[in-house]
């Protein structure tokens, strides 16, 4: 079997599709579009070795997910798409404020500013969809 197909890309991928379910092809493609091993090894190392683990449930792993990249506020990106990801695992818009809120007293207003449009933006899609 070759690295870019194996059991641990496709576990990787099973996950993110439980987080967004038109996920894993565009993210593969792009991943792959950078090198054939990528999805393997990034998506392998979050999703297949990390996020699947049991210690934590998902939709925890999700608010904590979102908790860290908004107070990063360096990947907006990510951010908006764990935001719809941690809405798909049964987080609700209120908790959301609440880690936004809370991403403002640790990592300041700012990073709660980013976070807050990246949540708007998440409402929005989810919305959308409806």
């Amino acid at each position: 079997m070759s690295d870019a197909h194996s059991s641990r890309r496709d576990d990787a991928l099973a996950l993110l599709a439980r987080l967004e379910p038109d996920a894993p092809a565009r993210v593969a493609n792009n991943l792959d579009d950078f090198h054939a091993q990528a999805t393997e090894i990034l998506l392998g190392f979050a999703f297949a070795d990390v996020v699947a683990r049991d210690g934590i449930d998902l939709k925890t792993r999700e608010m904590l997910t979102v908790a860290m990249l908004g107070a990063m506020g360096t990947a907006p990106g990510q951010l908006e798409f764990h935001l719809r990801a941690a809405m798909h695992t049964g987080v609700t818009r209120e908790e959301i404020v609440e880690i936004v809120l809370q991403v403002a007293v640790y990592a300041g207003i700012p990073a709660a500013m980013n976070a807050m449009s990246a949540a708007k933006a998440a409402f929005r899609a989810q919305d959308a969809k409806r």
